[in-house]
């Protein structure tokens, strides 16, 4: 009735169809603006990726170090090698094994394989892709402010450099910490340019968010811990009011972050330092040591290097935005290289350690390079590209030539250590009818870990706060004393270098009471005599066995193009796969074949010499690792 009620109204005038009314001038760059930079970050994730998918399913073996105390955390054990050891921080990277837990919490992580690709490989590769794209993400928010208009050209610069380099890719999708490391160091880079730049230094929370990023970096890598000193560095260097109360607030919010977890380390494994670093003997540098950080000016290539110097220095030359930020992120740069050339030596290629260099000073020369661009003739731009790219060719062909070594072989992988150390030294348990329990003594740890139902010693001392200690006082003899005479392991493993600096030489093993089962170079595989029931023949049966199986897995690595081994769906003890892998095929690893057993030798058997069973395929339930407990 009210519609009714309504007074009348006159229709309105036909409108003509009209077209829709045009956008606002500005507005289509306003929506490129609000795009560009994302997609720059896509784009140069994607150029990283095409690089890493040359690696394939390689994990080096430091990673899975990680992985077996991810495994024995995730199964209620604690931070231990194996059920039943002391705990021994063994890992140096918490931030990363954080990630590995949380991954695993929710079945990503060391539950089985997607599409035939163990989840141990593919999850932290998965990890080390997005923490490339917050890293390109981060260098973008600090482009914002020098160059709002090309902030995404220098965001796809740095992702090209990151691509180009092959120390940065290979060493992010190892399964280590690295591209966590990276991204640590990236996110210090939009806090430090709103703290001077955008006069953004008294503000508490910029302050709190710079030393919280310091402790990530200080949790991921102990030589992390040289970023904390970046913001304070930078505000004070800026002498702007607040400066000193901003700085003070970033350290406190570090150490009381750091100091923390330094009495939560004491508490639980009894040192200051984690055990790895005691094991190492990492000490004072020297300058001489400090040198060793122009390495990596030779590794990225001398042109870019110089290129990108050149630009930075016109940059720095000129007034604006764009030359504060250049030096704000010179100061985290200065510190990682600092942090490089004060670590030993490493014995890995490709400088593992240096991936937050790689990163800073990707974005350094991407922006200056970009800065010197935006504002020159078109002559010179046309110049400019063309040395860059002539730059990133020669850079290219150097690292590709000492990178051809790492290509031919890649460094030692997760998966063959699986199948030469774990299921190999699983096989001679059986065959020699070892006492279930029995103990292993080698130096390549990961694989073995995640594979052998033995107890495991450590050679390393990754692992073992012994052998740890032995090494930090240069004290070879107190090293071999405790593995021979004090843990007189059934079986020992040693090869290269690790024989001299273990101590553990042929001479010494055999005077020991060691049999060779297989001969490696100065080193190989040995048994103790007194730990087999039947003694020589069956010491020399699995010799007979052991030589041309173990000849087979050497011949792939070292000479079919860098054999990685097969870790099947998952890496478990007594090598078996799970057959309830998301892929709905999983493989069975590549592993030995399984021995038939050994006839005994003449006489009476003593009732100790129970032989270990040997693993059987299991139902379509998920597999539970089951690990002999152990002792340190």
């Amino acid at each position: 009735m009210k519609i009714l009620n309504r007074p009348f109204a006159p229709p309105r005038p036909a409108v003509p169809g009209a077209r829709r009314p045009a956008a606002p001038p500005g507005t289509r760059s306003r929506t490129w603006a609000a795009w560009a930079v994302p997609l720059a970050v896509l784009g140069g994730t994607a150029l990283v990726a095409v690089r890493a998918a040359a690696l394939g399913q390689w994990i080096v073996d430091d990673a899975a170090v990680t992985f077996a105390y991810a495994r024995s955390v995730g199964e209620g054990l604690g931070p231990v090698q194996q059920a039943g050891a002391a705990p021994v921080e063994g890992y140096s990277d918490p931030a990363w094994l954080a990630l590995l837990l949380f991954g695993r919490a929710l079945g990503l992580f060391d539950h089985g394989a997607w599409f035939g690709v163990s989840d141990l490989a593919l999850f932290p590769k998965g990890l080390a892709l997005l923490c490339v794209a917050g890293t390109l993400a981060c260098v973008g928010g600090a482009a914002r402010v020098a160059l709002p208009a090309r902030a995404w050209l220098v965001v796809l610069g740095t992702g090209g450099l990151l691509a180009a380099n092959e120390s940065y890719v290979v060493w992010c999708f190892s399964g280590l910490e690295n591209s966590l490391y990276g991204l640590a160091a990236a996110a210090l880079a939009p806090l430090l340019v709103r703290a001077v730049v955008a006069r953004g230094a008294a503000a508490t929370g910029v302050a709190c968010g710079a030393g919280a990023v310091a402790l990530l970096a200080a949790l991921t890598r102990p030589d992390g811990a040289v970023l904390a000193a970046a913001y304070p560095l930078t505000v004070l260097l800026s002498r702007r009011r607040g400066a000193v109360r901003a700085a003070l607030l970033s350290v406190g919010v570090f150490a009381a972050g750091y100091g923390g977890f330094l009495l939560w380390r004491h508490a639980e494994f009894g040192r200051w330092v984690p055990n790895t670093a005691v094991a190492k003997s990492q000490g004072a540098p020297s300058l001489a040591e400090l040198s060793k950080a122009g390495d990596l000016l030779t590794y990225a290539g001398w042109p870019v290097v110089l290129l990108g110097a050149a630009c930075a220095g016109v940059v720095l030359g000129r007034r604006g935005p764009a030359r504060r930020v250049v030096a704000v992120l010179s100061v985290p740069l200065v510190l990682t290289l600092l942090a490089y050339g004060a670590l030993a030596r490493d014995w890995m290629p490709l400088h593992r350690f240096a991936t937050p260099v790689w990163v800073l000073g990707s974005a350094v020369t991407a922006l200056a390079v970009t800065a010197v661009a935006h504002g020159a003739r078109p002559r010179v731009r046309a110049l400019l590209c063309c040395a860059m790219a002539g730059a990133l060719g020669l850079s290219l062909a150097g690292q590709a030539a000492r990178g051809a070594g790492f290509r031919r072989e890649p460094t030692l992988s997760m998966c063959w250590v699986a199948d030469r150390y774990g299921r190999t030294f699983d096989a001679y348990a059986d065959r020699l009818t070892l006492r279930p329990g029995a103990t292993v003594a080698l130096p390549d740890l990961g694989g073995t870990l995640l594979t052998s139902r033995l107890r495991v010693l450590d050679l390393a001392g990754l692992t073992d706060r012994t052998i740890a200690d032995a090494y930090a006082a240069h004290d070879k003899a107190a090293l071999t004393r405790h593995v021979l005479a004090e843990v007189r392991p059934a079986l020992v493993h040693t090869h290269g270098p690790w024989t001299p600096k273990t101590g553990l030489t042929p001479a010494r093993l055999r005077a020991a009471g060691y049999a060779p089962l297989y001969r490696e170079g100065d080193g190989g595989d040995y048994v103790r005599t007194s730990a087999v029931p039947a003694g020589a023949p069956r010491i020399a049966q699995v010799r007979t066995w052991a030589t041309p199986h173990l000849n087979r897995l050497n011949r792939q690595k070292h000479e079919e193009r860098g054999h990685l081994g097969g870790c099947g769906a998952r890496l478990v003890p007594d090598g078996r796969a799970n057959p309830g892998a998301r892929s709905g095929r999983a493989t069975a690893p590549t592993a030995l074949p399984a021995p038939s057993p050994p006839r005994p030798a003449p006489g009476p058997r003593p009732s100790h010499a129970r032989p270990i069973p040997l693993a059987s395929p299991r139902p379509a339930a998920p597999v539970v690792p089951v690990v002999l407990g152990v002792r340190s």
